[in-house]
This record gives structure tokens, C-alpha cells and sequence, in this order.
């Protein structure tokens, strides 16, 4: 075979792979294989430990002196907002510690030193601070709502009052986990989770997940207001080597939507492949 021929086919080569990498990026279904920094791979080690609460307690003073919560040291902020008749006040404390997002918590409260704003999505490392310590909400001179964050999520007890200062609702979280959520095991003894429920105010709410008894994640959804919403997505069991999709189903973008039927979105083989999605 002359040269010439040789480097024609080597080029011809070259293009099949650069239109396929053009198409898996145009086509995010094109390959089952997730990337995402976001997803988790396996259980979380540890949910709803209380062996240090005494300890906490006892420092609880000492602490608030010095500005540092759970042996974090941590700045004082605040934002305003005028809405209508309303003046909305936010009164936090952020850390610059940094640390990535828990992918197991759905929301995640930072601090947007650009819009000047408390948001719950979308935060990522240099972003902005992650709330970390006491955090009030007071609408027009009274406090609204109180509670304490641990690297963004909701931590310890959660109280919300009316507009007079009454307690409406008292709830409690575990570095962003509702106390109420349901936890089932494979083996209570080691702790080895099958399938965590998240659960706020006696229903569903929040990030869903189960897996695999080697501990791989073997799905994930998200509940709102007791209902399934969203992409709920199906994981092969690959030993905890990479994270391939199986199947995704379309659940209701929002609860309580009215005659909506989920459907199977799209489905993967083994290696990533996609063998089935539904026409738009």
C-alpha cells in the first residue's frame, strides 16, 4: 500500500473520531457514562450522628465570643431586601473554608457576594461562602424564621414563626438530612444503607436515593411535597468502577401537575450504549 493511501485512511480515521466526540457532545444521550462531579458513587459513610451534641453544647458560648461554629471560624453578614410592603432582613454567618458541595443534599445555602443574596442552588467552590453557623430571617422587625447551617445545609433545630412571633413549625436536620428521613439498611449492624427516603413535615421532600449492596448508588430521584418530579435515573451495577445509566424516567416537572403520565426517557446497556429513547 503506497503512502499516500496510508495517511488518507489515518485522516478519514481522525474525522470518524472528532464527528464522534462533536455528536456525544451535542447528543448528552449518545453515551450512558456520567462524569458529573455532582453524582455520588456510593453511600455517605455516616448520616444522623449524635456523639458530639454534649460537646457542642458546652462550647455553645464560648463559640458564639469567638464567631467560630463546629471549630470553624466564620464572618457575620446580612442582606436587605424591599419587597412591596416588606422589609426583609437576613442576618448569617459565612465561612471561606472551602469545601465541595454534599452531592447527597439537594439544597446548599451560600452567599452571593456579587448579587448580594442568600441562594440554595447552583453553588460551586469560589464561587461565593457557604453559610456556617446562626442564621435569622426577620420580616419587618420580627423574626421569621432561625436556625443554624453547617457548610450550607440545614443543621440542628429549624424554627419558623408568624407574623407575631408565634412558633408555627419546629424541624430538625443533620448537616442538610430531615431527622424524619427514613433510612433502610442491608445490615443495621454495619450500617450498610439500602435506601435513604427524604422526609420533611410527615411527607416526601428532597433528594431520594438507593443502592446496591456493594454500596454503589443504584438510583436517584427527587420528591416534592410527597410526589416524584423531575429526571429519576437507574444505575447498572458496576462496582463502584465508573457510573453508567441504565434507564432515566420523566416524572412531573412540578407536584400535583395535573394528568401527567411519567415515561421511560431513555435506556443504556452496559457499556454506556443507547439502545432506546423516546421520540419528542
Amino acid at each position: 500500500m503506497s503512502r499516500y493511501y496510508i495517511i488518507l485512511i489515518f485522516l478519514l480515521l481522525l474525522t470518524r473520531v472528532s464527528f464522534a466526540q462533536q455528536d456525544a457532545e451535542s447528543d448528552p444521550d449518545s453515551s450512558g457514562v456520567v462524569h458529573s462531579r455532582l453524582l455520588p458513587t456510593t453511600m455517605p459513610l455516616l448520616l444522623f450522628d449524635d456523639s458530639k451534641e454534649r460537646e457542642e453544647k458546652k462550647e455553645k458560648k464560648k463559640k458564639a465570643r469567638k464567631n467560630e461554629w463546629f471549630g470553624i471560624k466564620t464572618r457575620k453578614g446580612y442582606t436587605r431586601q424591599e419587597i412591596r410592603d416588606q422589609r426583609i432582613l437576613e442576618f448569617f454567618n459565612y465561612t471561606d473554608e472551602v469545601r465541595k458541595p454534599d452531592p447527597y443534599i439537594r439544597d446548599v445555602y451560600w452567599f452571593d457576594p456579587q448579587d448580594k443574596r442568600v441562594k440554595a442552588r447552583d453553588y460551586e467552590t469560589g464561587k461565593g461562602y457557604l453559610l456556617h453557623g446562626p442564621y435569622e430571617r426577620v420580616v419587618n422587625g420580627e423574626v421569621v424564621e432561625s436556625g443554624m447551617f453547617y457548610y450550607g445545609t440545614k443543621h440542628k433545630t429549624w424554627m419558623l414563626f408568624d407574623s407575631k412571633n408565634i412558633l408555627q413549625d419546629k424541624s430538625h436536620f443533620e448537616a442538610g438530612w430531615p431527622r424524619e428521613s427514613r433510612t433502610r439498611y442491608f445490615d443495621q449492624s454495619a450500617k450498610s444503607i439500602q435506601e435513604i427516603i427524604p422526609v420533611q413535615y410527615g411527607l416526601e421532600e428532597g433528594n431520594y436515593f438507593h443502592f446496591y449492596e456493594d454500596k454503589q448508588v443504584a438510583v436517584t430521584g427527587e420528591y416534592q411535597y410527597g410526589e416524584k418530579v423531575g429526571l429519576w435515573t437507574e444505575y447498572w451495577d458496576m462496582n463502584n468502577t465508573k457510573a453508567i445509566r441504565k434507564r432515566e424516567i420523566q416524572y412531573q416537572e412540578t407536584a400535583y401537575t395535573k394528568n401527567f403520565r411519567p415515561y421511560i426517557r431513555a435506556e443504556w446497556d452496559k457499556d454506556g450504549n443507547l439502545v432506546y429513547r423516546k421520540d419528542n
